[in-house]
């Protein structure tokens, strides 16, 4: 309770708060344009944190992360263009309601749902962090290899798409770690003769690749496209009573719940959260028939989710330092970045920066509301913005940002070639999630199951003995059959005569 207590005062400090509030409000502006996202925003300051201390750095970040997810909910009202992939279902009602003329009260039932999903993340994060990272510490090498090999199944068996193309680019993911110096023997491998290549792939260019560099190319490419437009007159009245909320705490209550225990699990992210919510308040509703035609449920309870997904994300970060959605990848690369491990160490070795994770993200959830309520009216005009002229200069930032951070044009070209590859596949619907997950749980994977083997002088009986290790390993069985055995099934139910 102390180290909540002095990060919460610390964060007032002028240079904190000020970086919370560029964050947030940054976030909400990004998060709001189609086409570019609080990732993108995250991964062009990730050469910037470098320069920054570790605390700073995790304001902004996390500043950036709760503004971006609620700014994504303007234009998915307004222009029926979803700002982040975790505002599609919000889509699906916001706009439908903007159109028969009540913009603005789509636009603050979901302020008032994407703050209580937030403030419930951050209290099951608050409450949950220390304590299972106490738990954490006592895992041992087989149990965190299986657990490793759990996060990767997961986030395989909820790509979008095949679960093939999920495990595919987790493999690829796996295989871009290899290179390098291998921590064992000290041999270089996989290096294909470049010495630039002994350290392995920095994980700065490959991220900004990824993550800003292929969405660039991508719009760059759709500049013709225009989103469909609503006409709207921003108030600042807010129209959510108390009635609103008597209304609605139910679906905001389960909403809630499941966005977060969804965060929790490893590389899933917003999206999947808001998709289990909406379809769970459909399934319950009175008037589920109302549902894609403007209902106000609907939005309640994907904004609420989506919102509680981002404290969820951060529980597994902190506790075991495995991610919990994509953005929380480029988190666990700024802290890299500053040579500070996330996992259940974190309390011990950095208590202040674990602490502030979880601060920020209370302080960012009430600027995210100030900044919805009075900033929702200017920013619905500047999201019609060209993006002509904002698309060439934030390409100029990725080149320099990653040539500052690392000082070699070689990583420039790696980033570029990221950026490349990442657009090949997205339009070819390969999910990049698995791939990110892969490229940062391998060295954690690699190093347990060595370590472990070693610990054994070979014996791999270990990871078949210990409870937690077998159930961990079992789940992810299932989760990699299931698909395939599900498949058999639909396959061998089809009518003989159907192609």
């Amino acid at each position: 309770m102390d180290g909540f207590l002095t990060s919460l005062l610390g964060l007032f400090s002028p240079e904190l708060f000020v970086l919370a509030v560029i964050g947030t409000v940054g976030g909400v502006f990004v998060g709001s344009i189609p086409g570019l996202s609080g990732t993108m925003l995250i991964s062009l300051c990730l050469p910037l944190t470098f320069y920054m201390q570790p605390v700073s750095a995790v304001v902004l970040l996390v500043a950036i992360y709760t503004g971006s997810i609620t700014g994504g909910l303007i234009s998915a009202t307004l222009l029926r263009t979803p700002g982040t992939v975790s505002n599609v279902m919000t889509t699906l009602d916001a706009h439908p309601l903007a159109i028969k003329g009540k913009a603005q009260r789509a636009l603050s039932l979901g302020i008032a749902a994407s703050f209580a999903g937030s403030i419930f993340g951050w209290l099951a994060l608050a409450v949950l962090a220390k304590p299972l990272s106490e738990v954490a510490i006592k895992v041992g090498t087989s149990e965190l290899f299986a657990l490793v090999i759990l996060a990767l199944a997961l986030i395989s068996s909820v790509s979008s798409g095949s679960m093939l193309k999920g495990l595919l680019m987790g493999a690829v993911g796996i295989l871009l770690a290899l290179p390098g110096v291998d921590p064992t023997t000290g041999v270089s491998r996989l290096t294909m003769g470049m010495w630039q290549l002994n350290g392995g792939f920095h994980i700065l260019p490959v991220l900004v690749g990824i993550f800003a560099v292929a969405p660039i190319l991508g719009d760059i490419l759709d500049l013709d496209r225009r989103p469909q437009e609503t006409q709207y007159r921003h108030s600042r009245k807010f129209l959510v009573s108390l009635g609103d909320l008597k209304r609605f705490w139910k679906v905001i209550a389960r909403s809630s719940v499941l966005g977060t225990i969804v965060g929790i699990l490893p590389g899933v992210g917003g999206n999947v959260a808001s998709v289990v919510a909406y379809t769970s308040a459909r399934v319950l509703s009175k008037k589920p028939e109302e549902f894609g035609k403007g209902s106000e449920e609907g939005i309640v309870a994907s904004e609420s989710a989506n919102n509680a997904s981002v404290g969820g994300a951060l529980i597994p970060l902190i506790t075991l330092g495995i991610p919990g959605s994509v953005v929380d990848v480029l988190l666990i690369g700024a802290l890299m970045m500053h040579d500070i491990a996330p996992g259940p160490m974190l309390f011990i070795t950095n208590a202040p920066v674990a602490w502030t994770l979880v601060t920020t993200l209370l302080v960012s959830s009430v600027l995210m509301l100030i900044t919805m309520i009075y900033a929702t009216g200017p920013i619905s005009r500047l999201i019609g913005l060209p993006k002509q002229g904002i698309l060439p200069v934030i390409l100029v930032f990725c080149v320099v940002g990653v040539f500052a951070t690392t000082n070699r044009m070689f990583d420039v070209w790696i980033m570029l070639a990221f950026g490349v590859f990442g657009l090949v596949f997205e339009r070819a619907k390969f999910p990049m999630a698995p791939l990110v997950v892969g490229f940062v749980l391998a060295p954690i994977a690699e190093k347990s199951l060595r370590s472990g083997l070693m610990a054994t002088s070979g014996d791999i009986v270990m990871f078949l003995t210990k409870p937690l290790s077998i159930v961990l390993l079992l789940a992810s069985a299932v989760l990699f059959v299931w698909p395939i055995v599900k498949a058999a099934r639909d396959w061998m139910a089809r009518p003989a005569n159907e192609s």
